[in-house]
């Protein structure tokens, strides 16, 4: 959907359209090699947080790049695209590693002729120019599994093999009712829809309470990819999801669990320096005028909650080590 289009039709995720893999033995042709690949994000896409997230807590800030786009995508061409700006730290809007003002140069260097959407995050390899892999849950796994000699001294273990059938049957519950569902409230095109995903959502949220009511993290004694799946939704939910996305039931404040759980991980080193809570909201609320026509940005919620007590550590897990 166009950031300026009115919900017609029911929200769905299109796949990702590069899908190639960087490996430890560069068995596909892309090797995992320091300071050859630029991780091209917006600060405002849960998608984009969730790899941004794995490379901080890993520590891979020295082996992969990080470029960030403009809050609000650009119309080039009758499309929304994202760009880099000043703002984001590209003069005259032109990224100073890549060359590049629209990120979509950089899939239409890879497939000239390209015609599908454009989406953060993308790993774009440097020497060509062309995009790699747009797949958003591959880099994360990929950052956890792959790039293994450059992670930091005491970097966490985000994908242990005991535990990825449980972390993937959960992710995969996740996803379809709450990390996806917002969107499937915010762009509803009916009532019915509407309260479809609505009822899925809180349904998932509801399990969620209970879980992390008992145990400090979703799944083992440690951060792993699932927390990083749930949490860049829950960081903006009441910011963005509860007022622009009518997901309104409940805040993430009124859930004490969940709440807690969510203070807990933005108090972890290296959490809260992934969050820019102006560039979400503006993203969002400036960005979508086809839901939101004003363009208002709202003032709230309160960060510095975020900052208060959490009592969570007597659940008795191993919070990560600095990042």
């Amino acid at each position: 959907m166009r950031a300026d289009e009115i919900p017609t039709r029911e929200h769905t995720r299109a796949p990702q359209h590069f899908r190639a893999r960087v490996r430890a033995d560069g068995a596909e042709g892309w090797p995992a090699e320091p300071g050859r690949y630029r991780l091209v994000v917006n600060r405002g896409c849960p998608w984009s947080h969730r790899v941004v997230l794995a490379r901080r807590l890993l520590g891979l800030d020295g082996a992969v790049q990080l470029a960030e786009t403009d809050p609000v995508r650009e119309l080039i061409g009758g499309d929304h695209h994202w760009v880099f700006s000043e703002e984001t730290g590209s003069p005259d809007g032109v990224d100073p590693v890549l060359g590049i003002h629209a990120l979509r140069e950089a899939y239409l260097a890879t497939e000239p002729g390209y015609t599908g959407g454009v989406t953060v995050p993308a790993l774009v390899d440097i020497p060509s120019g062309r995009v790699v892999s747009n797949d958003f849950d591959q880099l994360l796994l990929d950052f956890a599994t792959q790039w293994r000699p450059e992670h930091r001294a005491g970097a966490p273990d985000l994908y242990p093999a005991h535990l990825r059938d449980e972390i993937e049957a959960l992710s995969e519950q996740m996803h379809a009712d709450l990390n996806d569902g917002v969107y499937r409230a915010g762009f509803a095109p009916s009532q019915q829809s509407y309260e479809q995903a609505v009822s899925r959502l809180f349904a998932c949220l509801d399990l969620l309470e209970e879980r992390l009511s008992t145990r400090r993290y979703l799944v083992g004694d440690t951060v792993t990819v699932a927390d990083l799946r749930l949490w860049p939704t829950l960081i903006r939910f009441d910011a963005v999801y509860h007022g622009l996305f009518k997901c309104n039931l409940r805040r993430v404040r009124d859930c004490p669990a969940l709440w807690g759980y969510t203070r807990d991980l933005y108090q972890t080193p290296g959490f809260a320096q992934t969050v820019d809570f102006a560039h979400i909201k503006r993203s969002y609320y400036y960005g979508m005028p086809g839901i939101n026509p004003t363009r208002i940005v709202p003032a709230g919620p309160d960060e510095a909650e975020l900052g208060t007590a959490h009592d969570r550590e007597h659940l008795g897990a191993r919070p990560a080590t600095p990042a």
